[in-house]
């Protein structure tokens, strides 16, 4: 499997890290929220599909992120969870 692929490694990682499983979509999204974080903190709904907008509201209501287009906040927590899964997905190619 390539870069960013959703395997058996990603789904031990985020659920170990967040107590769940992902799936594709939320894999795809962590980058952005990543990029949003360490840059202008602000969310470009213009940027946002339907399903990530789903995805936004599951990690709200899972108190992981408040916010969003005029300012997005996330918990250390999360932002723990995120590198673990971009490091199992995207760096460490151990598969």
């Amino acid at each position: 499997m390539g870069r960013g692929c959703l395997n058996d490694r990603v789904q031990e990682v985020a659920v170990e890290a967040m107590g769940r499983p992902i799936d594709v979509t939320e894999l795809r999204l962590i980058p952005y929220l990543h990029y949003v974080m360490v840059n202008e903190q602000k969310l470009d709904p213009n940027k946002i599909s339907p399903d990530e907008r789903k995805i936004l509201r599951k990690l709200k209501e899972e108190g992981h992120i408040e916010g969003g287009a005029s300012g997005l906040a996330i918990t250390k927590t999360y932002w723990n969870a995120m590198n673990e899964i971009l490091w199992a997905s995207y760096v460490d190619r151990r598969d």
